[in-house]
């Protein structure tokens, strides 16, 4: 095959950051991002986890046509049945069933001998081919498992009808040759190898995710599972567009096409950012702020004289200066659902519409002129706003002047009732975060506070991201405002509003 098929599992392993969470709605505008991008498979989710993770699985089946949608399973019959009953309705849809093959994960978390171990995984396929012929089988721990057991439950798995062998490195634990050697021992030994495409999903732990992919498709690997932005558990996993522009731009070596649409990478990330509130490194490959930004002045006369000198990509070709259309206050209500819609945001009624574009109109009187990373934050404060039904800002006044104490006052509507505090602090935001705290008595502990600007200038949307944590559960809580202490505000309260919900869904490695 001279095709590497890119598979995205933002929506599923990317979730599994702690305080990543995304809602249906969140998931849906991500998926159709991806399906813009041409990603050839979108992991949706883990349908059995909850719920909410059902329905987002099933609501990304429902709006995707051009991807195959793919939900996770566990090899045990009830998360199987849930997967293919979520997929129903995908254009085209795929299992996704797995089961741990290293030593220490079958003695200590399965307490299952190899053999019972091969068994239940062949059970698992069976079961998923039920439901469809697009059946992906994981060998959990691949990385630190061994090779000769590897053989043996690929080669049974095959036969039992999985068409895709995935080998993940779990716990970012192998260097490049180590896996490669790891992939081409497979595709050699087991022999009905030639029946299916083989995969790798590798974690960042130590900084090798994606050259530890790169080696595994030097190997024979045709697919690779990645993320937006490297998003994931832990360290992350291998990044889509390090994965993409790699094999792009180094044809010389890969000889493979993806055919991911390129141009669609920046505001890919842009959007998966904004929706989790996890900011983009500025000096990150391919979409940090910095990653075509030339200080050196040596650099800087060598692009001058020939951009090849210093840049081995063009910045427009992963989307830098694509897609990027200035709306203001005079811009009217059609050009902005057009644009919108571009972005991939869709209104399911006029009322959705009119409620956004009057929010728009709000941001345009305060800001000469509106981008695209604008819009995308700001129908997710409208996402956000929309979900906050037990506690909503109403009305915020900070005090900070030279030598004196900053102080704020906060009324919030908690459960429709109108509650008033006020509170000193270091500064403006400490202050507000303490009346907030003051009204809830939620009891969290503040992880982190971040504030990035959505676009340059002073009057810039500035987009806080917080990360709260209570008995264990860790949440995230997004705002944007170009006021930053109002930003703030917001993000503390969305982050308080998760932690005020129950958490129901469970983790996709629990057995």
């Amino acid at each position: 095959m001279n095709k590497l098929i890119i598979f995205d599992t933002t929506l599923r392993d990317g979730e599994q950051s702690p305080g990543a969470s995304m809602t249906k709605e969140e998931k849906v505008r991500i998926a159709k991002m991806l399906e813009r991008m041409r990603v050839d498979v979108i992991e949706a989710g883990f349908p059995i986890a909850s719920p909410g993770d059902f329905e987002a699985v099933r609501a990304v089946a429902r709006a995707v046509k051009d991807s195959v949608v793919c939900g996770l399973a566990r090899a045990a019959d009830a998360d199987i049945d849930r997967a293919g009953e979520a997929l129903k309705e995908a254009a085209a849809g795929r299992v996704h069933t797995f089961i741990a093959t290293s030593p220490i994960h079958m003695r200590m978390k399965l307490r299952m001998e190899p053999d019972q171990v091969i068994e239940r995984a062949v059970e698992a396929v069976r079961r998923a081919r039920r439901w469809t012929d697009d059946v992906e089988f994981s060998a959990e721990d691949a990385g630190r498992s061994e090779l000769d057991f590897l053989c043996r439950i690929t080669e049974a798995v095959i036969a039992a009808g999985a068409r895709t062998i995935n080998i993940p490195d779990t716990v970012g634990y192998n260097v490049p040759e180590q896996f490669a050697h790891t992939i081409r021992g497979l595709i050699e030994r087991v022999p009905n190898a030639d029946k299916a495409i083989f995969s790798v999903h590798c974690h960042n732990d130590l900084g090798l995710a994606v050259a530890n992919s790169l080696a595994a498709v030097l190997a024979g690997a045709r697919q690779v599972e990645c993320t937006i932005n490297g998003l994931g558990e832990r360290a992350g996993n291998a990044s889509l567009e390090e994965i993409v522009m790699t094999v792009r731009t180094r044809h010389d070596v890969f000889q493979l096409e993806t055919g991911i649409d390129t141009t669609q990478i920046v505001p890919a990330s842009r959007l998966v950012a904004n929706i989790t509130g996890f900011p983009v490194q500025p000096n990150k490959a391919i979409v940090g702020a910095n990653a075509f930004a030339h200080e050196s002045g040596i650099h800087q006369d060598g692009v001058l004289k020939h951009r090849e000198t210093y840049e081995i990509m063009r910045a427009e070709d992963v989307g830098w200066s694509a897609n990027r259309m200035v709306m203001g206050k005079h811009s009217g209500r059609n050009a902005f659902r057009t644009r919108l819609e571009e972005l991939g945001v869709s209104f399911a009624t006029e009322e959705e519409l009119n409620d956004a574009f009057a929010r728009f109109k709000e941001l345009a009187d305060k800001k000469h002129e509106v981008y695209d990373e604008d819009l995308q934050a700001l129908v997710t404060d409208a996402y956000l706003a929309a979900e906050n039904e037990r506690v909503k800002l109403l009305y915020l006044r900070v005090c900070s002047e030279t030598g004196e104490t900053p102080n704020a006052q906060v009324t919030l509507a908690v459960d429709g009732e109108e509650r008033s505090a006020a509170a000193a602090g270091g500064g403006p935001v400490d202050a507000s975060f303490k009346a907030i705290e003051r009204i809830l008595q939620t009891g969290t502990d503040l992880l982190l506070y971040s504030v990035n600007n959505i676009t340059s200038g002073t009057d810039s949307q500035g987009e806080v991201t917080v990360r709260v944590s209570k008995g264990g559960r860790i949440v995230n809580g997004q705002g944007a405002d170009t006021d930053i202490v109002i930003a703030s505000a917001k993000a503390y309260v969305n982050a308080l509003n998760k932690v005020l919900q129950p958490a129901e869904r469970a983790h996709p490695q629990l057995l």
